[in-house]
């Protein structure tokens, strides 16, 4: 059986195929780091819609990514997983488009988390973050581009996700327990500390 050989990466290089003559991860990183944050704030005055869908995670992720990545918006062509010992792969490639549906259609019918005291809109967002999370539709930019939209999801619903205090590491470990695991405790805790009233 030949070896896989991940397409999206430049094998001259051993990083991401990118579009900014990135040749190192730190260098990468960098120029995400300078970029992304800045097409957050042109998103916020110029969002796509609203469609809480994967849909919308395309568009989010096309302008995000867009000067970095030429295939920014696009769906992933292999089967991911992150990159820590023991990690399950993500919803396989040829499952991506269905179990976005089935996603966005769950979220529909929570009326976009929309009317819910606290406790029920932290216990439902951790549910649904979970089932968005384990699509992870793009090779990478996934997290930020999931968490742009919850954020407009949690205004639509009169919150604000405040993500200051909270870690990648606290964000990985309490999707690696939801997904792994069937355990959202992790999850609900963490968006306990990130839910905050809209006119705080």
């Amino acid at each position: 059986m030949p070896e896989f050989v991940d397409p999206y990466i430049d094998p001259a290089t051993g990083v991401l195929r990118n579009l900014v003559g990135a040749v190192t991860k730190a260098e990468l990183d960098a120029v995400e780091g300078d970029l992304v944050p800045i097409r957050m704030l042109r998103l916020a005055a110029e969002p796509p819609p609203p469609t809480g869908d994967l849909a919308e995670l395309r568009a989010i992720h096309r302008f995000l990514f867009g000067p970095v990545y030429g295939w920014a918006g696009e769906l992933r062509t292999v089967d991911i997983r992150k990159n820590v010992e023991g990690a399950g792969y993500f919803v396989p490639v040829s499952m991506v488009e269905r179990a976005a549906g089935f996603a966005a259609e769950d979220l529909r019918a929570d009326d976009d988390l929309r009317g819910m005291g606290r406790t029920t809109f932290i216990a439902r967002l951790a549910h649904h973050y979970d089932q968005f999370n384990y699509i992870h539709p793009f090779r990478e930019g996934n997290g930020r581009t999931q968490r742009w939209m919850w954020d407009r999801i949690a205004r639509d619903a009169g919150w604000r996700l405040d993500w200051l205090d909270v870690s990648g590491a606290v964000n990985d470990e309490a999707c690696r327990a939801a997904s792994d695991d069937q355990d959202l405790a992790p999850l609900f805790a963490m968006f306990d500390r990130v839910v905050k009233p809209l006119r705080e």
